[in-house]
Formats: structure tokens, C-alpha cells, sequence
């Protein structure tokens, strides 16, 4: 009888992805370029996506079976070319990773609008955008789309006007698109994730008062890592997440248990 192991290190069938086609938007960040390596070491195909093109490539040196596109995530015909190089070169869909986003702090009084708004366009609007452009690919065989949400999304802190309305609103379109594709087996769902050090929060946490303020209320002790994501990626990609739809996972140390 043939090993489980046999052929390739991670093969266990209930959260085997080799083989997989999976979209990765925002590949080029911190969260995204984890993803994306994890990702490609257990066998998947990959189309990584990103807005700046020198990052895009440096990531897509270092993993084979990818291939890569310039895209914003508010640009709704450059996602869809995107998808359409998903398609075009290996065949198929399967799956579909948003981990672009941006963060923003200020007091809620002073808040410009711009930037609130800039916040809902790119953490919200982009997200439905990708949304709708990878569902049309996945709607004849199914597929998986996984957003990068937040603990903001669950909790409120002060400042976080902008950040958590984006990220409260994206968890609530992730519900009503996972009621709606689950008929057509299109799995929608989230992450949220505590507070993870990537360069998009680093320029905050340099703070030493805000980074003890982020720490004393995650009941771990420790901020978040990217790899901390992997479990759960690999979890909603693979035949172990075949019955879950519209579901906010957080992987926040117990950050929304306080």
C-alpha cells in the first residue's frame, strides 16, 4: 500500500490542494507573499496579482508554476484579465485569495473624507469587485474565495473609523455572497486576523505606547505572524472546508475575546 506521503510532503487528502489554481490579489505584500509561498510548497497553481510590478516579480522568481499580472484591486477589467490568465494558462479556477487592503488611523472628528472613502474603495469595493470577476470563473465547477478581513471587522477601537467600517462591512458582504454562491458550490469566506507586523502596520507599531496597547489586548501576549494564516487558508481551499460558507474566521490569539 502506498505511503500518504508519497510523491509530495503534504498529501493528506483531507487538506491536499496540489494541483489547486488559486488567484492570489495582493501577492506582493506582507501577508500575500506568505500565502503565496505556503501555497506553492503544497503543490498549488498560482496567478499572483499585485499593483506594484518589481514586487510582483521578485515574489514569482522565488515559486515555480506561477504566473503574474499588475492589477489594482479597485480596477474591475484588471482583475478580470487576471482571472482570465488564471483560465487561460492552467485550465481552471479553483480558488481566489484577497489579501490586498490598506490601514488607517486618525481621530474620528478630524477624519477626512477622502480618507475614509479611499479605506471603503480599496477594503470593500475592491474586495466585491474580485469577488464578482472570480465567481464568474468558478460558477460551472465551483471554487473557493477567501478574504482577508480583520478583528476589526468584530471589535472597535477608537481611531479605527475608516479601517473597521471597511473591514465590519466586508465581513457582512462575505455572509450575504456566501448565502448567495453556496448553491453553485462557491465557498465565500474570511479571515480576520489580530494584528500581524507587515510593512503596511510597521510605520505604527514602531510606536512604543501603541504597540503595548496592541498587545495588552490580545490574550496570547503576541502579535499575529503571517504563517499563523496557513492553517486556515489551506483549511478553506482544501475538501476540509467543503461545508463551510460565509463564516468570518478569526486568528486572533483571543483578540476578540476581550
Amino acid at each position: 500500500m502506498a505511503s500518504m506521503n508519497s510523491g509530495h510532503p503534504f498529501c493528506d487528502p483531507v487538506f491536499d490542494i496540489r494541483g489547486k489554481v488559486v488567484l492570489i490579489a495582493g501577492a506582493g505584500g506582507g501577508l500575500g507573499q506568505v500565502i503565496a509561498e505556503s501555497l506553492s510548497a503544497r503543490g498549488a497553481k498560482l496567478v499572483l496579482f499585485d499593483s506594484n510590478p518589481e514586487k510582483i516579480m521578485e515574489i514569482a522568481a522565488r515559486i515555480p508554476e506561477a504566473v503574474t499580472e499588475t492589477a489594482s484591486i479597485t480596477d474591475s477589467m484588471a482583475i478580470e484579465k487576471a482571472v482570465h490568465l488564471a483560465v487561460e494558462t492552467f485550465g481552471e479556477l479553483n480558488g481566489a485569495i484577497n489579501s490586498t487592503g490598506i490601514f488607517s488611523m486618525g481621530e474620528s472628528a478630524l477624519l477626512e473624507e477622502a480618507e475614509f472613502r479611499k479605506c471603503i474603495d480599496i477594503n470593500l469595493t475592491g474586495a466585491f469587485l474580485f469577488s464578482q470577476a472570480t465567481m464568474k470563473a468558478m460558477k460551472e465547477n465551483g471554487g473557493r474565495i477567501i478574504h482577508l478581513a480583520s478583528v476589526s471587522s468584530f471589535v472597535s477601537n477608537t481611531h479605527y473609523a475608516a479601517y473597521a467600517s471597511s473591514k465590519a462591512a466586508l465581513s457582512h458582504l462575505v455572509r450575504v455572497l456566501g448565502r448567495e454562491w453556496a448553491p453553485f458550490n462557491i465557498l465565500v469566506n474570511a479571515i480576520g486576523p489580530a494584528m500581524v507586523e507587515t510593512p503596511m502596520s510597521a510605520g505604527n507599531l514602531q510606536d512604543p505606547e501603541y504597540r503595548e496597547n496592541v498587545l495588552s489586548v490580545i490574550p496570547a501576549g503576541r502579535l499575529g505572524l503571517a504563517e499563523d494564516l496557513i492553517g486556515t487558508v489551506i483549511l478553506l481551499l482544501s475538501n476540509g472546508g467543503s461545508f463551510i460558507a460565509g463564516q468570518t474566521i478569526y486568528v486572533d490569539g483571543g483578540r476578540t475575546l476581550v
